[in-house]
């Protein structure tokens, strides 16, 4: 295994614990302690941490240290306003572009809902569909900034939605999407794509409302 790759590896490790909260916004990373943890020398770690920052994730402040990043609700609307922008678009590169192998892959994807058990399952099969129509748009830098901002949002669902929200509607959504996406409907997988975005913004929003107005909240 390459240097290269084991820094891909600990990235993909590093994101996923930030993203699931296992490390908590406002938690220290120490990158002794991550070495220990993912088996891994200085370089790989290095270099994930180095990324992650990149993508905020991680916030590095001069003398103290690596941090996650804090999850600011104020900065939702710029979150949901490119997603909303960019997922119809690739939804409709992905009807022009995308294969028989495609559908198919992602028709799979769907079928395991039927036996999925709970809302984290559905939301790994939301997050497949997502990106088997990412690569049926065949744009490489369209596929890494999605796959950046679908983290960032899915960190926010774990936030505030992963107990309550109904995630069979999400995905019952990218099967309609899917029929019309093998059809080459170019412009109907747009608007679909888009109301699918815009209902998980609501639904965000919703919940970071009821949870600042609980008398809990602070």
């Amino acid at each position: 295994m390459t240097e290269l790759s084991l820094s891909e590896q600990a990235y993909e490790q590093l994101r996923r614990m930030i993203v699931r909260l296992d490390f908590a916004p406002g938690d220290v990373l120490r990158e002794e302690a991550l070495q220990e943890m993912l088996g891994m020398s200085r370089t790989p770690i290095r270099e994930a941490l180095q990324r992650l920052a990149r993508e905020h994730f991680v916030t590095v402040i001069p003398r103290r240290g690596m941090f996650v990043s804090g999850i600011d609700v104020s900065e939702l609307s710029m979150l949901f306003e490119t997603r909303s922008v960019l997922e119809p678009y690739a939804a409709r590169l992905a009807a022009a572009r995308g294969t028989d192998e495609h559908w198919i892959a992602m028709a799979a994807a769907l079928d395991a809902a039927d036996s999925a058990i709970g809302n984290l399952h559905l939301m790994e099969i939301d997050r497949r569909g997502h990106e088997i129509m990412w690569e049926a748009a065949g744009n490489r830098f369209l596929v890494d900034t999605l796959d950046m901002l679908y983290a960032q949002s899915d960190r926010l669902w774990h936030l505030y939605l992963a107990d309550v929200a109904e995630m069979q509607h999400a995905v019952d959504e990218h099967a309609e999407l899917m029929d019309v996406l093998r059809a080459g409907d170019g412009e109907r997988a747009g608007e679909l794509m888009e109301e699918h975005i815009r209902a998980f913004d609501a639904e965000i929003r919703t919940a970071v409302t009821e949870r600042l107005a609980s008398p809990l909240a602070g």
